[in-house]
């Protein structure tokens, strides 16, 4: 047994409520170099739908994540070394532009400087890519809030599936339809396809907390990468020739800092923690049969108050402040313990990192609106199977097709509203409801204080990167740095925003004390520097107006320079 630990991620998507601030900072944070203009590292998808990019899911045709070969053991889908090199410079199974989105913005300036006239100016779209007129057809999250979906939604890999099983389970006429949605980022496996499939060997596997990244120094723009990771969530930078990905916001998460969209999500649905796993058992966790690959999943996963893993991880260097962190993690205790949490696509085999809570809302809402009582354990046991999104619609996204499994996290969320709900109205508390979905009473209160009213430092427990290493981490350059870096910049955005500058461990440290202090914002030790996503609005930093012309005041909101 060789104990490693990996930073991971929980999502509950009842508590999503599609306002994408998680795309929007992370987009604004990290994609202000040019050519990454179609990049959305993060972004939330309406469900059913075809995703982004469009159809993602249809591994016959993209062919990424892992197989298993005639001997049972893994094998990149898209093939073999000797079948790889065949197709190195040339890759029919890579997604085009189109199937992401030609950026575009609008020609502002005809619409300013047009002169007076009897007809209105139009600002025309035009493409990024060749500045020419375009037509818009297709963007990230296209199909927000079922728009179209019923022309499309029959478009949805997940759909398209269940529909063949079972014809009359989906339909999107739309008193029956159904929608819910999936914010998603890269998920950081413990057996990623992406690393496997790089000729050049330029995206590695953090030992020291499992984070994926990209060198850019070594990336050749190959573009096997894109091809090898089936939820596609490495793009291409074509102006810059390399593959560019979610860091998981790793210069934040090395000073105990939550990643950007989880420390901005309006819903607060995100949870970031630790497990410790048996790095020795990956592949063989990966290879068993589909219908046992969640199971191995979460065997994977060790149990953090066990003695002989804590002697384990010790002797394989691990921190006491990191196992007390894998003692705390919310991940662990929603994914193994309560169950609750469940992988997005394990079939693929790459053993994704980022786990799901699936929704139960709409059912509580058909209750009500049907006139029953929508607290009622009897009443929600009894509707899970007629719940209006398919439980296998969801055992498609979340278990391999298997919906004993939903139903059982299902069946525990209704019985945590039923068993609460006494609580609320002053009722004696009822183990049976517990005991019904094999949960004490104890287990369900705790599960309820961490979805329902959990604490900034409940559902993020970070602990800081290793002492030992801070030397290396003071003045480490971000995966994406030197052309073009990851936002660390002393402008504000795009191409012209300024030199990059080296990421440093104390500056994060600065941020995280400026957060939590009462010190004006001019007083803050970060270079003069601006960070608007972390800027609380106390006080008037240096640099936030530009210079007065001859004067060399400040001007201020609204007037000219």
């Amino acid at each position: 047994m060789r104990v490693m630990a990996q930073v991971s991620m929980v999502m509950t998507l009842d508590k999503c409520i599609g306002c994408h601030t998680c795309s929007v900072t992370c987009k604004q944070a990290w994609t202000n170099r040019a050519g990454t203009e179609y990049v959305w590292f993060n972004n939330v998808e309406t469900r059913p739908g075809q995703g982004y990019p469009r159809r993602y899911e249809d591994q016959d045709r993209w062919r990424g994540g892992w197989t298993l070969n005639k001997r049972g053991r893994l094998q990149l889908r898209s093939g073999n070394r000797l079948q790889k090199l065949f197709g190195i410079f040339a890759s029919p199974v890579q997604p085009e532009l189109k199937d992401y989105y030609e950026p575009w913005t609008y020609d502002y300036a005809s619409l300013v400087n047009a002169p007076l006239g009897d007809d209105f100016p139009v600002a025309r779209p035009k493409s990024l890519i060749t500045g020419r007129d375009t037509k818009i057809e297709w963007s990230a999250n296209w199909d927000d809030d079922l728009g179209g979906t019923t022309e499309l939604g029959d478009r949805d890999p997940i759909v398209e599936k269940v529909r063949r099983e079972s014809e009359e389970k989906v339909k999107f006429e739309f008193e029956k339809t159904f929608m819910f949605y999936l914010p998603r980022i890269c998920e950081h496996c413990l057996n990623p396809s992406c690393m496997a499939s790089c000729p050049s060997g330029a995206i590695y596997k953090r030992s020291e907390d499992g984070i994926v990244l990209v060198d850019q120094d070594r990336c050749r723009g190959w573009r096997q990468c894109i091809t090898g990771c089936p939820y596609k969530k490495i793009y291409f930078n074509h102006k810059t020739g390399k593959a560019e990905k979610c860091t998981f916001c790793y210069p934040r998460v090395e000073a105990g800092i939550p990643t950007v969209c989880a420390e901005t999500c309006v819903g607060r649905m995100r949870y970031i923690g630790l497990f410790l796993y048996d790095a020795d058992a990956v592949t063989a966790a990966a290879s068993v049969p589909e219908e046992e690959l969640y199971q191995a999943q979460l065997d994977l996963m060790l149990d953090p108050n066990d003695p002989e893993v804590i002697r384990q991880a010790r002797a394989d260097g691990i921190e006491e402040s990191w196992l007390e962190a894998a003692r705390r993690s919310p991940v662990y205790q929603m994914a193994k313990v309560w169950k609750v949490a469940l992988p997005l696509h394990p079939e693929y085999r790459t053993l994704p990192m980022v786990w799901y809570v699936p929704p139960l809302s709409p059912i509580v809402d058909l209750l009500k609106d049907q006139g029953h009582d929508a607290e009622d354990e009897a009443n929600l046991f009894g509707a899970i199977e007629s719940l209006r999104i398919p439980v296998e619609y969801l055992a498609e996204l979340f278990t391999a097709g298997d919906t004993r499994i939903v139903e059982d996290v299902l069946k525990k969320l209704a019985a945590m509203r039923s068993y609460l709900r006494d609580i609320a109205l002053g009722r004696e508390a009822r183990e049976e409801i517990a005991q019904a979905v094999g949960m004490s009473g104890e287990q369900m209160y705790a599960m309820y204080k961490m979805m329902a009213i959990a604490k900034y430092s409940d559902r993020y427990v970070i602990p800081k990167a290793h002492t030992e290493q801070a030397h290396n981490l003071e003045e480490m350059g971000c995966s994406l740095d030197l052309d073009g870096g990851p936002g660390m910049y002393d402008g504000a955005f795009g191409e012209t925003s300024g030199r990059p500058v080296p990421v440093a461990v104390e500056n994060f440290q600065a941020l995280r004390e400026r957060q939590c202090g009462q010190a004006p914002a001019s007083e803050e030790g970060l270079n003069g520097r601006v960070n608007l996503l972390n800027w609380d609005g106390n006080g008037r930093p240096d640099g936030l107006f530009p210079q007065r012309a001859g004067t060399g005041e400040a001007t201020g909101p609204g007037e000219g320079s």
